[in-house]
């Protein structure tokens, strides 16, 4: 249970916005390698959201409209492994970090379903103005108890790679990972539906159609500079389709971080990031993070 007053949130393009209050219950399952798992909330705001240091040139996101909302979540994960060292660690030497201390190749994938109810005036309202537009999942409101449903499918697809067990003094971690998300299976089979369309007629495919199919994606590499201090680089992968050759592909939000492995604790890590489009640094301290 989380309870702010104020609360900050930040939207997908990078803006933040002030809500008065917000209370946020969550409920979900163990995490698991593999089978399926669940995640329950409830998000109760007060008050009307205000753009952080600016005047507001964008509508806030519907989420953070007064009102509640409740989302229930259900997924099944499947790992895949690809390979796995079978060598043997240095004796009476404990790695830095024991969730990177085996040499991997592996692949996971994950299938599931959410949905989404908003209760509320203002937030019923926003919620079927901001959506409508662009949501093809499954979609029902009633006037009775001033509700609007949202539902669909969503699925992910992640990869890492990792070669040195994290116990010698230098480069002994080399760790490489990414990850692609389809946060709308109704709004990929939409466009997938489109492109074949427009294939199919011998047509040029339309840009909304081709975007509709193109994955979130983020890729991460770890490299150990000495002892437990490594360096870590995160970024998203933007593809701008009126461009053409590499210049459509292009780093999308950056952060660059050092981190410090703290051999002691068995797995934990104090980490320093930057993100150089926000202009943000932090400081913090994370345990048994994979």
């Amino acid at each position: 249970m989380e309870a702010l007053s104020p609360g900050l949130f930040m939207d997908k393009s990078g803006r933040y916005w002030d809500v008065p209050s917000s209370l946020v219950v969550d409920l979900g399952s163990a995490a698991s390698d593999s089978g399926l798992s669940y995640h329950l909330s409830m998000h109760q705001n007060t008050g009307f959201p205000s753009p952080l240091g600016s005047e507001p040139t964008h509508s806030a996101p519907f989420c953070l409209f007064p009102g509640l909302s409740a989302k229930a979540a259900f997924a099944f994960k499947k790992n895949f492994e690809i390979w796995r060292s079978n060598a043997k660690k240095l004796k009476m030497v404990q790695p830095y970090d024991i969730f990177l201390s085996t040499p991997h190749v592996s692949l996971s994938a994950i299938i599931g379903a959410v949905a989404t109810s908003y209760f509320g005036d203002d937030l019923v309202r926003s919620a079927a103005q901001g959506s409508l537009a662009e949501f093809k999942g499954f979609y029902m409101q009633t006037s009775r108890i001033r509700s609007t449903i949202f539902a669909d499918l969503f699925t992910s697809i992640s990869f890492s790679a990792q070669y040195g067990m994290f116990q010698k003094k230098y480069l002994d971690l080399t760790r490489f990972s990414a990850c692609m998300d389809f946060h709308s299976g109704s709004k990929f089979l939409s466009g997938s539906m489109l492109l074949i369309d427009d294939l199919s007629n011998s047509r040029h495919p339309k840009t909304e159609a081709v975007k509709a199919t193109l994955p979130n994606a983020r890729f991460s590499i770890q490299q150990q500079i000495a002892g437990p201090v490594s360096f870590r680089a995160d970024s998203g992968v933007a593809i701008d389709l009126n461009k053409a050759g590499w210049d459509l592909l292009r780093v999308d939000e950056p952060t660059f971080a050092l981190e410090y492995a703290l051999q002691v604790l068995g797995s934990a890590k104090a980490i320093a990031w930057y993100s150089p489009k926000h202009r943000e640094f932090m400081v913090e301290l994370r345990f048994y993070e994979t």
